[in-house]
């Protein structure tokens, strides 16, 4: 019998996150305030506790793990890297296809891997009451079972199109014990001022990002955190390549290529980072690190890399990054992770100096290759993860093609059990593609900051 899944043992769970910053040829450019000038540590403890503060401004090219942090870990790590020879065989690809198992976690996705941390240090500090947004609700069921493990209160504000959409994914952040908000809501001027230019408006990351930290900022014992874009939450996630890298050589095997979901970065550059040490130390020169996102929120493949704010009402501090602009509504696709106007600046660096790339395709074609996973593999994929898996799957089939056998590694970010209602839209042909129009991205660009 083959060997397709490929495990650790718990002692194995790394002891250290990567951060990649060690490794960068250019030094990140720095978050700036409303002045044009850095943004200083003291601004941002505001809303930050000190620990989290360190890890975003740290050069440090390794992390210890907190070892509270490493034994809620276990509960579901190490997550499985696994073969996926009945997708190759289906697809009669001489490709090897692998994929790392995020769904595996209590809340379902990659996200405990930095929801965990985050509630940790702001215990760690005192705070009892932690807010955050979400769109497709990963996040914040995440945050609402962080939050648990601590004894922190949380509130949500959720993408309204994902509330509608998704009852069951608010039903578990509730579960946990977290508060859930539409957003835009009354609970916040940010809003209030939302809903007064557009009543029936569908939210977006930008404007939930806005209510939590206008929240946070205006009460002493809250807190906000982010469930992607940071460098925190980047190298928190390097957890699912750092144990990749550790499957692999069980494997006797190493990606050519790796493909994975791009809203904010996160889990892309969970699984891709750790690579790129390789690949800059000149181990893996030919290998390929492949950021997917939708056509109808193009932000690496059609955006400007400028500098912008992370919010929709400028709360936030001023990010140098690839943007649509901060006040770029996207339309209500259903993989509602990955629904935001801008991406982690450090993802956003290295796609700007060629280390890596990105690749956009259509919601409709995502679905078809979902469907497809799951048929062959038997896992029902989140939409974001549909993305990453149709990046996978059409570079299996080029390789077909050419004959090429090419080994192929895929973030599998979550399972897609909260998300039928999104499958039945595709099973009955309601689904829509949509490229954004360019002159809306132009007219949203526009209103960039002056800096």
């Amino acid at each position: 019998m083959q060997t397709t899944r490929f495990v650790l043992e718990q002692q194995e769970i790394p002891t250290h996150w990567y951060n990649v910053v060690a490794d960068m040829p250019n030094p990140p450019s720095p978050p700036l305030g409303p002045d044009g000038q850095p943004v200083s540590p003291e601004q941002m403890l505001a809303i930050f506790p000190g620990p989290l503060l360190e890890q975003e401004m740290s050069g440090e090219r390794w992390i210890p793990i907190p070892e509270p942090v490493r034994e809620i870990y276990r509960l579901w790590r190490p997550s499985p890297l696994i073969r996926a020879l009945r997708l190759e065989q289906a697809l009669g690809t001489p490709a090897k296809l692998y994929y790392k198992n995020e769904g595996v976690s209590p809340a379902g996705s990659h996200k405990p891997n930095t929801a965990v941390p985050q509630a940790f240090y702001n215990h760690q500090v005192g705070i009892r009451r932690l807010t955050t947004e979400t769109g497709a609700g990963q996040w914040g069921s995440s945050m609402a079972f962080a939050g648990q493990m601590f004894g922190i209160d949380v509130r949500v504000f959720m993408v309204k199109v994902s509330y509608q959409q998704k009852p069951s994914r608010r039903s578990m952040m509730q579960a946990w014990g977290a508060e859930v908000f539409p957003s835009p809501s009354n609970l916040t001027q940010a809003g209030r001022d939302a809903l007064a230019k557009h009543p029936d408006s569908e939210g977006s990351l930008g404007l939930a990002i806005s209510e939590a930290v206008e929240e946070a900022a205006g009460r002493a014992d809250t807190n906000y955190c982010l469930g992607s874009v940071l460098n925190h939450v980047l190298l928190h996630q390097t957890i699912i390549g750092l144990e990749a890298k550790k499957q692999f050589e069980k494997a006797g095997d190493w990606p050519d290529v790796i493909f994975g979901p791009c809203g904010g970065g996160s889990s892309f550059g969970g699984i891709a980072l750790p690579f790129l040490a390789d690949k800059a130390a000149g181990k893996t020169p030919n290998l390929r690190l492949v950021a997917v996102e939708p056509t109808s929120c193009p932000t690496l493949t059609k955006g400007a890399y400028a500098y912008d704010y992370g919010d929709a009402s400028g709360y936030t501090p001023i990010m140098k990054m690839y943007t649509l602009g901060h006040d770029f509504m996207p339309p209500g696709i259903h993989a509602g992770g990955l629904r935001y106007h801008g991406d982690s600046p450090l993802i956003s660096q290295l796609v700007h100096e060629g280390l890596m790339e990105a690749l956009a395709v259509p919601q409709v074609a995502t679905f078809e290759a979902g469907v497809q996973f799951a048929k062959a593999e038997g896992i029902i994929p989140a939409p974001e993860s549909c993305h990453a898996i149709r990046a996978a799957i059409d570079e299996a089939l080029r390789c077909k093609a050419t004959g090429e056998p090419k080994t192929i590694l895929f973030n599998l970010t979550g399972h897609g059990h909260f998300d039928m209602a999104s499958y039945d839209r595709y099973f009955s042909g309601k689904l829509e593609d949509f490229d954004y129009p360019a002159e809306a991205i132009q007219e949203s660009l526009a209103h960039l900051p002056k800096v």
